[in-house]
């Protein structure tokens, strides 16, 4: 019997990640990015403080609903300004370490929620 799970056409899985970077559907990203329910988009930030709104424009124009960021090893704050801002778009923000964002990412995923995932790279 087989128990692997269906996966839709064009829906984007986190597979793995390490310090090389993360795979996404089977396609290997050696940088920091945001994925989203239909596609995977390189990301220009590396650390939390250098997050703008506009750096989350490709979130926003999905029209997530949730936003799981990564912190690296370990969760950090989001500043609450950015917050405030996310807020403003009707847009929840959870940060997280990256291994936490991508389980959760994957399991909302599951459930057909609205979710993207900002993933800076493993330092």
């Amino acid at each position: 019997m087989d128990v692997t799970p269906l996966v839709p056409k064009g829906r984007q899985v986190i597979d793995s990640y390490n310090a090389q970077g993360f795979r996404v559907s089977g396609i290997l990203h050696p940088c920091a990015i945001l994925v989203l329910p239909q596609a995977t988009h390189p990301w220009p930030v590396s650390v939390i403080a250098d997050i703008t709104l506009a750096s989350l424009t490709p979130v926003l124009n999905a029209g997530a609903e949730i936003l799981l960021l990564g912190c690296g090893r370990r969760m950090a704050q989001v500043p609450a300004s950015l917050r405030a801002e996310l807020r403003a778009h009707r847009l929840g923000v959870d940060a997280m370490d990256i291994g936490a964002a991508c389980r959760t990412y994957y399991i909302l995923r599951a459930e057909d929620r609205r979710v993207a995932a900002a993933l800076p790279p493993m330092v």
